[in-house]
């Protein structure tokens, strides 16, 4: 693959990420709307208001904790001086990010 091939398929992917996201935002703020239409009590928007916080909270926690470990991995894989993609690389990266999915669960389980 040319890198002048690159450009236009990560563009793609770009772009149908962001229309899903924001289909997926549009969506999901519907149906809040709906809902605290057909039942407007104060303690039901607070309820949503601070399970979305909470929801935004572990969300970056998630996604910062497995980065810190992928870039631990990464690290470790120049340490060593790989240099191609081989088994050992491949098997570093995902057991990268099973530690980090490992560790958020620990995490998240104490906060919540």
């Amino acid at each position: 693959m040319e890198k002048t091939e690159i450009i236009p398929i990560v563009l793609f992917l770009c772009v149908t990420f962001g229309i899903t996201y924001i289909v997926r935002l549009l969506v999901t703020a519907r149906l809040r709307i709906k809902m605290l239409q057909a039942c407007g009590s104060k303690e039901l928007v607070e309820a949503v208001v601070q399970g979305d916080a909470q929801r935004d909270q572990m969300s970056a926690l998630r996604w910062g904790i497995l980065t810190l470990v992928e870039a631990i991995g990464f690290g470790i894989i120049q340490l060593v001086g790989w240099d191609d993609v081989n088994p050992g690389v491949v098997a570093m990266l995902l057991g990268a990010f099973g530690l980090g999915s490992l560790l958020f669960f620990v995490l998240a389980r104490r906060f919540s």
